[in-house]
């Protein structure tokens, strides 16, 4: 554990210096090479075949209004696109919400559509949930942070002015096994977000659990994978004091206490 640990800081700290020099060199290319256009990669033509109904649906909607520059745009898998009221909620922040969520995502998907769904828009902030799903189809804590880095580094080349904010992997119950390796994406990506300006990690972790260090069922609906309205409403009084003029939801949840033993936000 020690080894891996040490291994996960060493590549956060590469990540970070490559991020914040502006150099989009990738983990897995040669530090002389050019970086590899996605929109032409076989990887990224089958996602875009793969998610094309999606994809067609943010197309059409652009049609009827594109969206101006300077907004805030969300992006990740269901968790934001069933955030019915994201707009409603964070009406207060200036310029437009754009929600960009399409159900089943990884963060390998988003870092392949990190041009069509972030860059094209031009936002001051981009806000990014993902990582659950990769985790459940088996991948590992390192994968996500170099999928995270390919999507920070994308976002970061073409709109170096924009902040890049990471909303940490929630504790759903139906994943309560997976919760020793949501903690690790979790630690790995705070720490490489430790290391890249302008950026931050917003823990949504913590709050969701209770005081038995377990997941709080009332966040969650049947399906213990997505939230209720409940869980939402949480999630806008944590993520409303990280928006430029948002405010905290009317009746805010308060977080319940986690024991000591609970994980630490983020690594030093």
């Amino acid at each position: 554990m020690k080894t891996a640990l040490a291994a996960a800081l060493l590549l956060t700290a590469a990540l970070a210096t490559h991020a914040q020099n502006h150099n989009v060199v990738l983990p897995y290319e040669s530090l002389d090479s050019t970086a590899v256009d996605a929109s032409t990669s076989s990887e990224y033509l089958a996602a875009k075949a793969r998610w094309h109904n999606e994809l067609a649906a943010f197309s059409r909607a652009d049609q009827q209004q594109f969206p101006p520059p300077g907004g805030v745009v969300f992006v990740g898998s269901s968790t934001v696109r069933m955030w019915k009221s994201l707009a409603q909620d964070f009406r207060q922040v200036p310029g437009i919400i754009v929600n960009r969520g399409f159900g089943g995502s990884t963060m390998a998907d988003c870092s392949l559509f990190a041009r069509d769904l972030v860059v094209r828009y031009k936002p001051r902030q981009v806000l990014v949930y993902a990582g659950d799903n990769d985790l459940a189809e088996g991948r590992t804590p390192l994968q996500v942070l170099e999928s995270f880095a390919r999507f920070a580094n994308t976002v970061r080349a073409e709109l170096p002015n924009t902040r890049i904010s990471f909303i940490s992997v929630k504790p759903s119950p139906s994943r309560e096994h997976l919760l020793p390796l949501v903690r690790e994406t979790n630690n790995v990506i705070a720490a490489y977000l430790n290391r890249l300006p302008d950026s931050e990690y917003i823990d949504i972790f913590t709050p969701m659990l209770g005081a038995d260090g377990r997941p709080r069922p009332e966040l969650f609906r049947g399906d213990r994978l997505h939230m209720t309205d409940e869980g939402y409403r949480l999630w806008q009084s944590v993520i409303a004091t990280r928006l430029p003029g948002a405010v905290a939801a009317a009746a805010p949840i308060a977080p319940i206490p986690v024991p000591a033993t609970a994980p630490a936000a983020s690594l030093p």
